[in-house]
């Protein structure tokens, strides 16, 4: 079919639509303050294939670790309190040293005991305050404080944060440290392990007056 010419009054149309369209594309600036946008270069492309990775060096010290070992660093459990038993030691000796000697080799026998086992922190509070408050009135000297060892549980090991065992272990010499038995107390000391070892205390009196 041969092209069709447009009239007269269809050209005329058209201009007129023309001239109140908007270009979507809008024709470049040619005057001095014109900037051209950068040109990628083809050659930087050239040396990177789609699809792959980068030739990157990893540092050896960055390398994944062999299948099977862990790179974490073990779990350690700490204690940041010190032993108690190491603390008592490096006391000064207030009784005579001959009987200390004597008391540390398990050859003194206490004059009383008290077990502390089961116990709440205020029961064997209240309950250590009357034993020993009796023990000096009776004129006792040595007297064994049994407060078990107080061991770690297993869960203890994994703890985020350090967990200290034996909670009595440690406030009794803080109890026998303070008022009112502290004027009392003339030595305080792990006992022997015929005695309970670091599961009990040597307490030895001060004279009644």
């Amino acid at each position: 079919m041969p092209r069709r010419t447009l009239t007269d009054e269809e050209r005329e149309l058209w201009h007129r639509v023309a001239r109140t369209a908007t270009r979507l594309i809008p024709t470049p600036a040619t005057g001095p303050d014109s900037r051209k946008a950068p040109v990628p270069d083809p050659r930087a492309a050239a040396h990177f294939t789609p699809g792959t990775q980068p030739d990157v060096q990893i540092p050896r010290s960055f390398s994944k670790a062999p299948p099977g070992k862990s790179t974490s660093a073990p779990r350690v459990h700490l204690d940041l309190a010190e032993r108690v038993g190491d603390h008592l030691a490096r006391q000064p000796v207030q009784m005579d040293r001959g009987l200390h000697k004597t008391m540390m080799r398990g050859k003194l026998d206490p004059d009383a005991r008290i077990d502390l086992h089961g116990m709440t922190v205020a029961q064997a509070h209240q309950a250590l305050l009357g034993f020993i408050l009796s023990a000096h009135a009776r004129g006792l000297r040595l007297v064994l404080v049994i407060t078990g060892k107080g061991r770690k549980k297993a869960a203890d090991h994994v703890a985020p944060m350090p967990v200290r065992a034996g909670v009595l272990k440690h406030e009794v010499p803080h109890w026998l440290r303070s008022a009112p038995l502290a004027p009392l107390v003339l030595e305080l000391r792990e006992s022997h392990r015929s005695h309970g070892g670091t599961g009990a205390y040597y307490v030895y009196l001060r004279k009644r007056r």
